[in-house]
Order: structure tokens, then sequence, then C-alpha cells
């Protein structure tokens, strides 16, 4: 079902991905598309995409959350970002299978290489565009907070929780305050 419901958005979004696509060629130097290789279900890892958002070069091979005043994101980057516009590519990769449209957001490898038993249990279900951890709280909270709740969906998934999932997502998108936190620092969940 993921995948017929992100064929469908993927054809429907795709004049608007085009633009988007342009307006980042035009406004910066570098791709329009960002990769970049996450861990998915089974430890699997698998190559993201995403809208870029920062200066080409700018990406350090740690994952540092940007502040909103982060002068590495371009002014159309920003825009994307408060809209979560950049995320739009990763239909294709719910289209591949990679990932669906609820559960936990993926990750870099050195953070999995840092988890413990309980929150390797993060990779038992598919990532997600969205999930219970950025409905509540999204970037504003802690790491270890973030990992519980997605191990609290992965133990209580239903299509109830799913659904509700994705009407409390479209308030999240409005709620500017949640999108940069303090610290993204995986180092700091144990």
């Amino acid at each position: 079902m993921d995948r017929i419901f992100a064929a469908i958005l993927l054809i429907l979004l795709s004049p608007l991905m085009l633009l988007i696509y342009i307006g980042v060629r035009v406004t910066s130097k570098g791709p329009g598309i960002f990769t970049q290789v996450r861990v998915g279900m089974g430890n699997k890892d698998f190559k993201i995409y995403k809208f870029r958002t920062m200066r080409t070069g700018s990406e350090s091979g740690s994952f540092t959350l940007e502040g909103k005043d982060d002068d590495r994101i371009t002014t159309f980057g920003k825009f994307l970002r408060k809209l979560s516009l950049d995320e739009l590519p990763q239909l294709i990769n719910i289209l591949k299978g990679d990932m669906s449209f609820i559960g936990p957001r993926p990750t870099l490898r050195y953070q999995v290489d840092k988890y413990n038993n309980t929150q390797m249990r993060r990779l038992e279900m598919k990532p997600g565009l969205t999930g219970w951890a950025q409905v509540n709280g999204r970037n504003s909270i802690p790491w270890s907070k973030r990992i519980e709740h997605d191990v609290w969906y992965i133990d209580n998934y239903s299509l109830l929780l799913d659904i509700k999932i994705l009407i409390k997502t479209i308030g999240v998108l409005f709620k500017q305050d949640i999108i940069y936190g303090e610290s993204d620092d995986i180092s700091k969940c144990n």
C-alpha cells in the first residue's frame, strides 16, 4: 500500500518537485538532490534522497543538526525545511521499499553503532517520513526521548495509531519551534 500511495503522490507532486529541483539549482551551485547513506530496517544501509538545502561541500561526516541561523543552509533551503518540502524525494525511497510513510526516522551508521539493545529495536521496522517521535517533539526533544518514542511506536503499532500520526503530522508541519534542536548528538542518548 505504501508503494502504491507513493507512486500516486509522485505523479501528482511531480510538477511541484520539478519546480523545487529547479529552484535548488538556480539559487545555489551544486546538485538539486542530496543523497546520503542511512540505516533502515534490519540494520541495512540504503541511500536516502532529499532536496539539497545546504551549500555544496558544507555537510560534515557527523550529523550535527543545523540551527535556523546556520549559514550553510541556503535561503531557498530554509524555505524548503520550513515546510519539510526537502523530504519529498523520499517518496522514491518508499517506492523502492526502503522506507514507509510512518516509522522511526532513518539515522546514520555512526549513530546506530552507539545504540544499546533497546535502541536497536528502532531497526525492527522500516524507517518513515514521519513518526511518533516527529509528532511528539521532533528535534526539540533529545535523542534519548526520540528513540523512546520510536520503540513505543513499534510496541504499539496499529492502523489507528498510524492515522493519528498522519493527522498530527499536518499540525507539526506548522510548528516552527521544533524544526531545529539544541543538540542532535546521539552520544547523549546513553
